[in-house]
């Protein structure tokens, strides 16, 4: 955790085909913060080229989104989102 320290925000990156991403993810965020404290952080969800693939359901994307956690769905094959994960992180950064 000693690399987050002076950290403004980061990513939270989660293969939307695979539910245990996710798990790791909040598990991660839990540690992160405790390091760090609060900073801006983004939920990606990868991988919104094969939603019909996908393991992580609506309903569970509606309670991250409750967290008051920014979700954005991504696909790093199509570039769908990208741009948008990194200026809402560098907006979220900035007015903080």
């Amino acid at each position: 955790m000693s690399y987050l320290r002076g950290s403004s925000g980061y990513l939270l990156v989660v293969d939307g085909t695979r539910k245990n991403t996710l798990d790791k993810a909040l598990d991660l965020q839990t540690r992160v913060e405790e390091a760090i404290g609060k900073v801006p952080l983004i939920l990606v969800l990868n991988k919104s080229d094969m939603m019909d693939e996908w393991e992580i359901n609506d309903q569970e994307i509606k309670q991250l989104g409750q967290n008051h956690w920014t979700v954005i769905k991504t696909s790093a094959k199509t570039g769908l989102g990208v741009e948008e994960v990194f200026q809402t992180l560098a907006n979220k950064i900035l007015e903080g």
